[in-house]
């Protein structure tokens, strides 16, 4: 009869699982908007990940066939895992190290520099210890971190418009050479790609009404009819496209170096000694901005923006660590999580997994057909159109601090935010958050429980008896 029963089991448990696994796969890339949004979506936040990309490539070379390869394989799994535009995008302190110090780090410690910080991200998921960071961390302070990450992504915006950026000599170039108000990569094209952006998306949260149809005024049914047609634009996508096009206009001989095919796959050769330097000048300065905006600032956010689908820490931070310790050793550039990328994707219209399953096999495409030559396409894109996607993407990721209500909290996640700021460095904004918030709270602790803190009565008999009850 066990003999009958397991044989009878084992067949019902493979159903079920080919049910369930269909069941996420239908949900995760079940469009929650139209097409062209979703496509829209996808080029959310490419206003990041192309100036790092570039820069590692150019600087540090590494391998862009392997990363676009890689990293398409990143964005089709996790669409499919999450269910939600959950970005790929580089891990920014190892790739502002690797570009800006001197020595610049080796593709192989770079590499060490990923594998370093995956496998603490995986120690800390698969131990529980993420969560519990997540399920206590004061909210405040993590609105601190997103406030302060969005405005940096904010500025940095406004720099690539304003002024010429040079990714060959660091990811964040400080120029004074002002951008010429014409040509193909000017600032008439930028702010016109702004405005374009502002009016076909607005300010991000759809502009409808509220209100049923019955209720709705003549003209307010025309405005809304209006909104919906200018939100269905795929706004994002159309900018991009249009960079693009200027690349090869703006230099026509990027035809005749365009060679097709991928970079041949090899296992990099990791010694000991890179993995010291790695850790110490990479992986050291990334494990807390890894921590507090790919997993943390990433899960509060996916809350704020679909409610009812918060992520779970661990799941983001096991996602994080097994992406790293597989692609790193074969040259692919370090990769994490970003609340800058899903704002930026969430902005221009992705709303479910297949925004960035679209992105993935777009980066497939290229890495397959174009391989490491894609890279001259790169290197004319108009830096201006970068900035405005940026800019978009920051401002929406800044917006999340909104919902703090009351003076307290505010007043910790903008001294999170400052320090986050003014010091160049998330970890120490959230150090000091913390020790705010903690300090806050001692303030309004009632101590009158204790017996040192019980208030003196008025009778010397009383008090004697308090003393010695």
């Amino acid at each position: 009869m066990a003999e009958v029963s397991a044989e009878t089991t084992a067949p019902l448990l493979h159903r079920q699982s080919i049910t369930r696994w269909r069941h996420q796969l239908t949900t995760s890339l079940r469009l929650k908007t139209s097409l062209l949004s979703e496509l829209s979506g996808a080029v959310g936040d490419l206003g990041t990940f192309i100036p790092i990309v570039l820069a590692l490539t150019l600087v540090s070379h590494v391998d862009l066939s392997t990363t676009l390869i890689f990293t398409a394989f990143y964005n089709i799994a996790t669409g499919f895992l999450f269910g939600t535009p959950m970005p790929v995008q580089p891990m920014k302190s190892i790739a502002a190290v690797a570009v800006s110090e001197t020595p610049h780090l080796t593709v192989s410690q770079i590499a060490a520099a990923g594998i370093s910080t995956a496998a603490v991200l995986l120690l800390l998921g698969v131990t529980g210890l993420m969560s519990v960071l997540y399920r206590y961390l004061p909210l405040p302070v993590v609105r601190g971190v997103q406030l302060s990450q969005g405005l940096a992504f904010a500025f940095s915006a406004i720099k690539y418009i304003r002024y010429n950026q040079d990714f060959t000599v660091t990811t964040a170039t400080k120029t004074t050479d002002p951008r010429p108000w014409l040509g193909l990569d000017g600032l008439v094209l930028a702010l016109t790609c702004l405005l374009f952006l502002v009016f076909t998306t607005g300010d991000g949260g759809g502009g409808g009404y509220e209100s049923s149809p019955a209720v709705l005024s003549t003209r307010r049914r025309r405005i809304q009819k209006r909104l919906r047609i200018l939100s269905a634009i795929p706004s994002a996508l159309l900018v991009f496209v249009l960079g693009l096009i200027f690349c090869f206009v703006r230099d026509p001989s990027i035809f005749k170096d365009l060679k097709f095919g991928p970079s041949r796959f090899h296992v990099l050769k990791i010694t000991w000694e890179d993995f010291k330097i790695g850790f110490v000048r990479g992986a050291v300065p990334q494990i807390p901005l890894s921590v507090l905006n790919s997993v943390i600032a990433v899960c509060k956010l996916s809350g704020d923006l679909f409610p009812g689908t918060e992520l779970s820490a661990t799941k983001v931070s096991v996602s994080v660590g097994m992406m790293n310790l597989v692609g790193c050793w074969f040259g692919a550039m370090p990769v994490c999580h970003g609340a800058g990328g899903l704002a930026g994707q969430y902005r221009f219209g992705g709303r479910s997994g297949l925004s960035v399953v679209f992105l993935g096999l777009g980066k497939l495409v290229l890495g397959l057909v174009f391989g490491n030559s894609f890279v001259r396409i790169l290197s004319d894109f108009p830096i201006g159109i970068l900035g405005v996607l940026l800019l978009f993407a920051g401002i929406e990721l800044a917006m999340a601090s909104r919902d703090m209500n009351s003076k307290e909290e505010s007043f910790v996640m903008l001294v999170c935010a400052a320090v986050s700021l003014t010091g160049s460095s998330a970890a120490l904004g959230f150090g000091c958050g913390i020790v705010l918030h903690l300090l806050l709270k001692l303030r309004e602790m009632d101590f009158s429980g204790f017996p040192l803190c019980k208030p003196k009565s008025e009778s010397p008999v009383e008090d004697e008896f308090l003393i010695n009850p």
